[in-house]
Formats: C-alpha cells, structure tokens, sequence
C-alpha cells in the first residue's frame, strides 16, 4: 500500500493550515461566481490514468466582497478532487485566491485545467521539478475553453510551492487579476520534524492592491513607467483580504509566508523587534532554525517562520511591518518620475496584526534540527572557475538578459547545458551593464528577483560594488540562502552566484525576472537541457 493510499481525510486536515475556518479574518467564502464555462477537452497531453490524485482546475471569472460595497470582479481558480483525498485540495475563506493543493512526495498527480477566461492562459507549477511540458512554459498556453492535462510525479522535498498563470506578456495582470494558489508537499522527513501542523500551521499570500472608487482592481495606472518599473499597489492584502488580522493562541504556529505580488519587496519584521525563527525557505525545511532580525522577501520567494505566542497576554497585538530599506525603485527615481506614493517600495507599513485571543496548555519545542541537505560541492562544477553570466539591464525601452529579450523558442548558445552536470550561473546587476541614458541608469538602479524553471538551486556567493553598498546593507541581514531557493533577489550593484544541477529531464525551461512587469517587458529567456 502506498503512502498516498494510507493517508485518509484525517490525515490530510493534520497537515493542513486550514483545519478551521477561524483562523481567517472575515466571513465564509462569500463568492459569486460568474463566466464559468462547460468546455471541451480540446488539448491533452498525457491521457495515462495511473495519477495517485486526479484535480480539476478551471480559470474563471469572478465577483467577491474585498471592500465594504461593491463586489470586487476577480479572476481566479477553482478546482474539485476527481480522484483521491478530498481534503488534498482546500480553499481559503473569504479569498478569491486558491485553491490550496496538498501532495505527498512520491504522489503522481493530473490535473486537468480548463481555460474559461476570455484569453490564453497556462499553469506554471512554481519551484516544481517536472518534464517541460508539465511546467507551464509560455509555448503551450491554451485559448478560451480548452484544456490542457498534466500529469506528473512529485519529485520535491516538502515545501510550500506555488502556482500561478504564465502567457507570455499578459502574466502580469493574469496574478493581478487573482490567479495564484498554493501547491503544499509533505514527506516523511517534514512529518518527522515535529512542526505546527492542522490549524497551527498557516498559510500567508501576500499582495499589494490598488481600487478604484468602485472596488475595482486598477491595474498599471502609471502607464508605460509602471510597465517599466513594476507595478505597485495602494493596499496591501493577506491571503486576499484587506486590515487583515490573524487570531491566534498562546503556543507556536508555523506560518507559511508567500510573496505574492507583482514587484514589491517586503523587508518582513516585528514591531517590538522580535526576531524571527526562519525553518524553511522556497525549496522546503532548512538544516536547522535560523533566526534573523528582519527577512527580505522579494516576489515569488517564500519563507517559512516558528512563531510562538506563548506568555503574550490575551488581547495583545502584535504587527507583522515591511520595515523601511532602500535600493528598490531605482534610490526614489520612482517618486521623480511620478509615481504615487503611497505605500512606496522600500517605506516602512504594516503587513498583517495578530491578535491573542485564547489560551492553549499546549507545548512545543522548537526543533534543534529540521532536515538533512545534501549540498552541492563547487569543485564537482562544470565551469566552476568561468561561471555562466547573466547580465540585467534595459535596452532600446526593454528588459534585458544579456542584452535579448524573450522568443518564445529562441536559445542562445550560452543557454545550453547538459543533463546531469552542475554549473554555476552569475547574475550581474551592476553599472557598466547595457542600458544608456536615463532609463539604462534606472535598469542598474533596481532590484531583480530572478526566477529559475525546473529545478532548486543553492545559492554560492553575493557580492555588491562599493558605491552600490549602502542601500545593499539595508537588506542583506534578511537574506535567508542557506537552503535550497528557486527565486532569489539581485539588488542593484549586486552580483549572486547560484550553483543549479540539471538532472532528470531534457528540454526547454524560462528563466526570468519575477518582477512580472519586467518579465513581460522582455526579462525573460529559455535555457534547454540535452543529453
């Protein structure tokens, strides 16, 4: 019998961050949704029927309260178990984000997606290690009412993974809009760990938002400069909820914070300074607890806390803030060019609060080791003495990656590597890159969150220019590398290598800037992996 096979309802609500709906601030699920489409399954690409766990998932149209007043319109997910555990698949209360998905290592999953928005659109499994065709890349988006099928085994440590639309060019305002869910994998080794689990073990998607005087979304209202810059919003939504507010009793949780917005960086910290207890970054559990003063926390990346609210009074509040920083928006260029602002990238606001509101006898100990990491070892590199660059910059008003922007099928001869080797990879914000004049100086001014398909990497060595170094000392305290990460943060000045092995599957995956108004500019590129 597999472990699939052996983990009834039960066992899925143990693991899960949704074992009651209090633990949400707002009311029930209160959606009217619209637009929702039978369709035909017009595009298939695997049909075995071997899946562990069968998901449908469709895009859709929608309509929910966010704000007192008019229903806010919305795109999101929706899905139903087909096959297997139902509790494999969750919603978050009150949100138009989700759903939450629940696997297990070893499971073999298939989804069936079904497009019924009025525009192509694709599922990229995000920080997933799976065939090419399973990963969402921009060539294998679908129109309205198609399908398209994935089947796949997970390969993945637990961790809290992702996954959100990817067309070229319109994935921008598809996550704007409120596409993205949470794809959450447990293993032994994390049911070993002795962590928050069931209704201790909660989930955080964090957004920023702007609405217009009718509790619409607004979306890209700088024009061009947004465009070139990212776009940034007005108000800042947990888990798709405004002035959210997380209830809480007086023992340890385990918190799972997503960055999920377009372009903002959060410089995450306690009001009353505590310091935060990091266990698990984007590729799952760390070695052993870390703790950090604040944690910098840039689209796409997401990092795991053991927070313990034991011997705070009942009533007490405490706020989750994005402490002040530089180095983000070009050192203020954003403010010289017009841009609004409220809640500017790098100001310091709240994020969340949490509130004490009961008392719990329950105990737990922090774990003094969490999981075993298999390191890579630099001599065991391919090019371990003449890393791969990846220079970032602007170019003719596009970004860039070595000076080219993204073709949907286009490999350069520096974006080909082999299959089962380890190779360095050195990306390069720094000044003396591409861009010329005014908007080239703003491309080596600002900060990139750059993603990698396919894989998990660790990431070797950082280092920043000495003229640049003054807004890099506002953030790297908040660098949280030393486990396995999918999306790291270039800062202006900056120059991170990153040793990636590529292992199990051939073909063509993205990388790109998780900026994602940069990302449909053009920062974005394919590598292929051959035999």
């Amino acid at each position: 019998m597999s472990q699939s096979d052996r983990l009834d309802r039960r066992g899925f609500l143990r693991l899960s961050g949704l074992g009651t709906a209090t633990l949400f601030a707002g009311g029930g699920l209160a959606t009217l949704l619209s637009g929702c489409t039978s369709s035909k399954q017009a595009r298939v690409v695997h049909t075995a029927t071997t899946a562990e766990l069968e998901i449908a998932l469709q895009a859709m149209r929608g309509e929910i309260p966010i704000l007192p007043g008019k229903a806010t319109r919305v795109w999101t997910y929706q899905g139903q178990v087909t096959k297997g555990a139902p509790a494999a698949l969750q919603t978050l209360p009150g949100s138009y984000l989700g759903p939450i998905l629940r696997v297990l290592k070893g499971q073999r999953v298939r989804i069936a997606f079904t497009n019924n928005l009025p525009e192509q659109s694709i599922v990229h499994w995000h920080g997933l290690h799976v065939p090419d065709d399973m990963d969402g890349h921009p060539r294998h988006a679908i129109g309205p009412n198609r399908t398209y099928v994935y089947e796949f085994q997970v390969l993945n440590r637990a961790g809290t993974y992702w996954f959100h639309p990817h067309p070229h060019k319109i994935t921008g305002p598809q996550v704007y809009k409120g596409l993205a869910g949470l794809f959450l994998v447990s293993d032994d080794e994390e049911m070993a760990a002795g962590l928050p689990s069931g209704e201790y073990d909660i989930p955080l998607i964090i957004q920023d938002r702007t609405f217009d005087t009718d509790n619409q979304l607004v979306y890209l209202p700088g024009g061009m400069m947004d465009q070139m810059m990212g776009f940034l919003g007005d108000r800042i939504l947990v888990n798709g909820q405004p002035d959210f507010v997380l209830p809480v009793a007086t023992r340890p949780y385990r918190l799972r914070l997503l960055n999920g917005s377009n372009s903002r960086i959060y410089k995450l910290g306690w009001e009353d300074g505590t310091p935060l207890t990091v266990i698990a970054t984007d590729g799952g559990l760390l070695e052993k607890p870390t703790q950090r003063s604040y944690v910098a926390l840039a689209p796409a990346e997401r990092v795991e806390l053991w927070v313990d609210f034991s011997g705070r009074p009942l009533g007490r509040e405490l706020r989750l803030q994005s402490l002040a920083f530089s180095g983000a928006e070009a050192g203020g260029m954003g403010m010289m060019m017009g841009r609004s602002p409220a809640l500017a990238d790098g100001s310091e606001f709240t994020v969340l609060r949490v509130r004490v509101e009961r008392e719990s006898k329950e105990k737990q100990a922090l774990p003094e080791r969490l999981s075993t990491i298999q390191r890579y070892r630099l001599e065991d590199a391919v090019n371990r003495t003449r890393p791969r660059p990846f220079n970032l910059a602007m170019q003719r008003m596009l970004w860039t990656i070595n000076g080219r922007t993204f073709e949907m099928e286009d490999v350069a001869e520096g974006e080909v590597v082999k299959l089962n080797t380890l190779e360095v990879w050195e990306f390069i914000n720094q000044p003396g890159g591409m861009g010329m004049g005014m908007m080239g100086g703003m491309a080596e001014e600002m900060a990139h969150p750059i993603h990698i398909h396919g894989l998990q990497f660790q990431v070797l060595e950082r280092q920043v220019r000495p003229e640049m170094a003054a807004a890099w000392e506002t953030v790297r305290a908040g660098y949280v590398d030393e486990g396995w990460k999918d999306t790291v943060l270039v800062m202006p000045g900056e120059r991170v290598r990153l040793l990636l092995k590529f292992e199990d599957f051939t073909g063509l995956y993205l990388y790109h800037c998780h900026n994602l108004e940069h990302e449909d500019l053009g920062m974005m590129r394919n590598y292929r992996v051959t035999a």
